[in-house]
């Protein structure tokens, strides 16, 4: 059995997928998501046209969900991955194999201080959308991606025939910031309140993208990481690129764009469920690894506090005025 332990927008499309091309997955959640699912089964669409149903799910509100379970997929959000840990450590099957699929390059970390057994760290580099009504949506391409772990061979098979290909790494730490680095957008997409696609094609959002970004970069190449490269172009060189003027990104970086319209972010979701975000463990991990080095973040550290404004009073940012404020 597979248990996803978490089940958001992440671990209900993830699992879902899995459990729609015959494979027998348990999901443990909060209440709300179990109420959606049980009155409405599990619906799993994405960008390139999949329709894939669940009608009838197992899902748990209790650790006790994971009890039996051979491998365990972690889709917590990050802030709640040391309560899932204790909760695991009690009812996880001795050999269990645990992959965390979070964001952020540091929860396997604390699933490991915490656990018993097996602990593989894993990231899901496209994005999930809940359209309400158990329907969950991707909207941006990616495979998963994995430590090298042979653990996993097992189930390498059932991944595949979901759609879902993992790819292994013999080294995930410079996946893990790439796709980070990709995430510092996630607080400017939901400070703008606008669809991914719409969000990008305007060169305003993107230099706030592109200041984050080149922060970051620099306090990586100090600390000597080098991060993947998970698009066409290098991730020293993107940028650049998100700077250009609207009609050359288009022809230089069009497949940016080529983003399904329903395509939002997890934390634009988080806003307007009022839950609170992940932008700790996104652009303040930019600040906790600036802090180590002895140095500051001021801009991913001003997302930061715009982000922590916005749980409380909700507004949107045009463009325009959330650079200016980066810039002051």
């Amino acid at each position: 059995m597979i248990a996803v332990y978490g089940a958001g927008g992440i671990g209900c499309y993830v699992g879902g997928r899995l459990a729609a091309t015959g494979s027998p997955v348990t999901f443990v959640g909060r209440a709300r998501v179990a109420a959606e699912v049980a009155a409405h089964g599990l619906r799993l669409t994405d960008y390139l046209g999949a329709d894939l149903r669940v009608p009838e799910v197992a899902f748990a509100t209790s650790p006790s969900g994971a009890a039996g379970a051979e491998l365990v997929l972690v889709t917590v959000k990050s802030a709640a991955t040391a309560q899932a840990a204790d909760e695991l450590a009690g009812v996880l099957s001795p050999g269990a194999v645990v992959v965390s699929f979070q964001n952020g390059v540091r929860n396997a970390e604390v699933l490991r201080s915490r656990l018993p057994g097996r602990v593989v760290a894993g990231m899901v580099p496209f994005n999930v959308l809940n359209r309400g009504g158990g329907v969950f949506h991707q909207g941006t391409e990616g495979k998963l991606d994995v430590q090298r772990d042979a653990a996993l061979a097992p189930y390498a098979e059932a991944f595949e025939r979901a759609g879902l290909p993992v790819t292994q790494h013999d080294d995930i730490l410079p996946v893990q910031w790439s796709k980070l680095l990709l995430n510092l957008n996630n607080p400017i997409n939901a400070l703008s309140n606008l669809p991914l696609r719409d969000e990008l094609s305007q060169r305003a959002y993107r230099r706030c993208l592109a200041a984050a970004q080149a922060e970051a970069l620099g306090l990586l190449a100090a600390a000597g990481i080098r991060p993947a490269q998970l698009l066409a172009v290098p991730m020293e060189r993107f940028p650049a690129v998100l700077r250009l003027p609207d009609f050359l990104f288009r022809r230089v970086a069009g497949k940016v764009l080529a983003v399904d319209p329903l395509a939002r972010t997890s934390m634009w979701e988080d806003l307007e469920a009022g839950r609170p975000t992940e932008v700790d463990y996104l652009n303040g991990e930019v600040v906790r690894l600036a802090s180590s080095l002895g140095r500051t973040a001021p801009l991913n550290a001003k997302l930061v506090e715009l982000i922590r404004a916005a749980e409380s009073d909700r507004r949107s940012w045009s463009g325009p005025e959330l650079l200016r404020e980066l810039q002051r």
